[in-house]
């Protein structure tokens, strides 16, 4: 089920797929750029070629210091105003960003291009209006899949906008995305906080929220677990250039390889949605985290004796990056879930946590790049079992324990969509 406003109506698939749409802004402007850094850190002047994942460093550092408002301001305003406004302030971003003539203004402009694009996490709390349980893990995972066609796309959009124009015109591209992806919303997204739960925002209210999602043990391990395991992708998504460019000197290839692994993504995260109201989310998450942890470990120890070529790389990288699909999907599911009371506030403290400090992590792996897959392969191990002790944090020390569905579903704060549709 889906929302209906008086004005508005929007059907299931419709309604996955613009969902998926709002995401996806924040995908594209990350992994699009990553043919075009040699040719920015050459253009203007930067004197280190590892300074160039600082352009994805400063995007993060945005995206996840926005999360901390955005979602609250939903939860006094609404979430329809918050996501048009946000995505409108991404469009002039951008823009700006294409106009930057120095690497500290693009630096500059790019935190602000990541603070706006934070604005779309606000999509996680009209799912967790409109859902709970394992539908809701559900839904989620459908919009991961068209989400993470972004991926498979944008790098080789990028390289074909180098092969006919100036780097500049990638943040052309960004923010005429994202105009259509607002006016899209504008004229089709209902509204699905109804204004009876609105919260006031007083400093009262604001402390009891945020005691309530740092307090519930559920809640903040599984958000630790995301942000750990998040710091794997974003150290893959810093180094993936370099490693194609200065290991492999294939860097021709780095477009088409960036998008099997994200295929493997895809029809993880689509695997997901077909299974998870069966089996549950904690059987499937555990298993495909227990599952990372073995395969980049093999590819660690590959990478350590000096074994690794292009091919075991990609195809450890895929697999892993699966197994990072069906675990996370269902971590964030799963965080969110005891707190749909307060979603726009839960979103936007899981969103920092997660994105901001998992940015941090995966710069932190980044940094340590030494002209071999090593630090890569061995960061993600370590993630790995980082995030598997969260998890036995959040279980009591027990794995696969039977899903108990939300005492609080969605239909108790917000007015059902009518919709026939499936997927």
């Amino acid at each position: 089920m889906v929302a209906k406003s008086d004005t508005h109506s929007i059907g299931f698939l419709e309604f996955v797929v613009l969902a998926a749409a709002m995401m996806s802004t924040q995908a594209i402007a990350i992994d699009a750029m990553l043919p075009a850094f040699p040719i920015i850190v050459r253009v203007l002047g930067v004197a280190d070629p590892n300074h160039g994942q600082w352009i994805v460093t400063a995007y993060m550092t945005g995206l996840g210091v926005g999360q901390l408002f955005w979602g609250l301001m939903s939860d006094r305003f609404g979430r329809r105003p918050i996501l048009i406004g946000g995505l409108s302030l991404y469009v002039t971003a951008a823009l700006v960003c294409a106009l930057s003539g120095s690497f500290h203004g693009l630096l500059a402009w790019r935190f602000v291009h990541g603070l706006a694009a934070a604005s779309v996490t606000v999509t996680r709390s009209v799912i967790r209006d409109l859902y709970s349980g394992r539908q809701m893990a559900r839904v989620m995972s459908l919009t991961f899949v068209v989400f993470l066609m972004v991926p498979i796309l944008a790098p080789s959009l990028g390289q074909l906008i180098l092969f006919v124009a100036p780097w500049r015109y990638i943040f052309v591209v960004f923010s005429g995305f994202a105009a259509i992806v607002a006016t899209w919303a504008f004229l089709r997204l209902p509204e699905t906080l109804h204004s009876e739960y609105r919260m006031q925002l007083t400093p009262e209210r604001i402390l009891g929220a945020i005691k309530l999602v740092l307090g519930h043990r559920t809640s903040i391990c599984y958000t630790f677990a995301m942000m750990i395991m998040f710091g794997t992708i974003m150290a893959y998504v810093g180094m993936v250039q370099q490693i194609f460019s200065d290991v492999f000197h294939r860097s021709n290839l780095m477009p088409s390889m960036f998008a099997l692994c994200a295929i493997f993504m895809g029809m993880a995260a689509y695997l997901n949605s077909r299974i998870v109201e069966r089996l549950g989310m904690r059987l499937i998450a555990h298993t495909a985290l227990l599952a990372f942890i073995a395969v980049s470990g093999l590819h660690a120890l590959i990478a350590a004796l000096g074994f690794e070529h292009i091919w075991t790389f990609v195809l450890l990288q895929a697999v892993g990056m699966a197994c990072f699909s069906l675990s996370v999907s269902n971590f964030g599911a799963m965080a969110m879930e005891p707190v749909g009371s307060i979603a726009g506030i839960a979103a936007s403290l899981q969103g920092f946590i997660s994105t901001f400090c998992g940015a941090l992590v995966g710069a932190f792996i980044g940094r340590q790049f030494n002209g071999t897959t090593v630090p890569l392969a061995a960061g993600a191990m370590c993630c790995g079992i980082i995030s598997i002790g969260f998890v036995l944090l959040a279980e009591k020390g027990r794995l696969f324990r039977a899903h108990h569905l939300s005492s609080e579903p969605a239909a108790v704060r917000t007015a059902p969509i009518e919709s026939t549709e499936h997927v």
